[in-house]
């Protein structure tokens, strides 16, 4: 039985896992490790350290399935709105660009990384491990020795790095010799968008008197989303406390990427009182550094997916190699898929 490690507990290395726990069930065993307290990576997903049910979505806000990949991908939409993962977008964004014809919006009725948990619940017998933070990696025989920070190098016969591009490039051993030059360029090029995101958690009762769901701000030089995120799931958060999610401008996080949580804090609250003049006092903020949020220029002419060794397998995989969407992500699994299903 073939020991396959995944790098990354977001959407395409969950999916990963899901789908060779399916497809593979008494060939592989199946390890998870991300470096987050959490599953969900960009899909992720805070909770009020007082109510556990009010949550916020500090990553990706909405599925959108363009007519294309609701057909290709329509198995795994099908799955998670038969699950309650997924249900139809009702609520009003205000600020949406226009929409391309039969495209379809999805919310989370229980927050983003639901749709990566569901698929780790069905990826059953795998041992999913978090807080650890994959630094070296070496070859060691007919496998791998994988280094984690502050903890024993374990050996797999197969490795999947589905974390941000920049990332693969920042592990030490041997990944660096393996990557040639045609490589290396493309993965040097590809580029990311960097912002901030602020959860903002009330308590029962409060009211946030806004027309809208969600709105996408044009004219403020700090704030680009806004989100009430039990409208925008169409919840009652009468018993629990609504959440707001404030989105940065890609600007405004560029230019304080560097910057400490108590300096950019500040400036954040600063922007959405002008921005929402009255809005009430949270109990509670999460603040979110997105230095790799949206892929903005992705490994060109790539298929999914990039394969730095065969015997043993080191393949890599994530929106990086596709597009910055959830539907980049699930291409992206299903072509690393079907690599280590040839190579296992």
């Amino acid at each position: 039985m073939s020991r396959v490690l995944i790098v990354g507990a977001g959407l395409t290395g969950s999916l990963c896992a899901c789908l060779l726990r399916r497809e593979m069930p008494n060939k592989v065993k199946i390890v998870v490790w991300d470096k987050s307290r959490g599953a969900g990576g960009r899909m992720s997903t805070s909770r009020c350290p007082s109510s556990a049910e009010c949550t916020a979505d500090l990553g990706a806000q909405y599925i959108s399935a363009t007519p294309y990949y609701g057909q290709i991908h329509q198995s795994f939409y099908e799955e998670l709105l038969a699950h309650n993962v997924l249900k139809p977008l009702v609520a009003n964004v205000e600020g949406m660009m226009k929409k391309e014809e039969g495209l379809r919006d999805f919310v989370t009725p229980k927050g983003v990384s639901s749709i990566v948990k569901h698929y780790l619940r069905e990826s059953a017998g795998a041992e999913v491990l978090f807080e650890h933070h994959v630094t070296h990696i070496h070859q060691k025989g007919a496998g791998w020795e994988v280094h984690w920070k502050g903890g024993v190098a374990e050996q797999f016969d197969a490795v999947v790095l589905t974390m941000p591009v920049p990332q693969i490039l920042q592990l030490q051993g041997v990944v660096s010799s393996l990557i040639d030059k045609s490589q290396r360029q493309k993965l040097e090029a590809v580029s990311y968008s960097s912002r901030y995101a602020l959860g903002l958690f009330y308590k029962a009762g409060t009211q946030i008197d806004v027309p809208w769901a969600a709105k996408y701000i044009a004219n403020n030089p700090c704030i680009r989303f806004i989100s009430i995120d039990d409208k925008k799931r169409n919840l009652d958060s009468s018993y629990i406390g609504p959440s707001v999610v404030v989105h940065t401008s890609v600007p405004f996080g560029v230019q304080h990427l560097e910057d400490t949580k108590e300096e950019v804090e500040p400036l954040i609250l600063e922007q959405l009182q002008k921005v929402l003049p009255g809005l009430p006092q949270p109990i509670s903020i999460k603040f979110q550094k997105w230095r790799y949020s949206q892929v903005l220029s992705a490994v060109a002419d790539c298929p999914g997916q990039m394969t730095l060794h065969t015997e043993p397998l080191l393949v890599c995989g994530g929106d990086g190699f596709t597009h910055s969407n959830s539907d980049g992500c699930i291409e992206s699994a299903l072509k690393v898929f079907e690599v280590l299903k040839s190579s296992l």
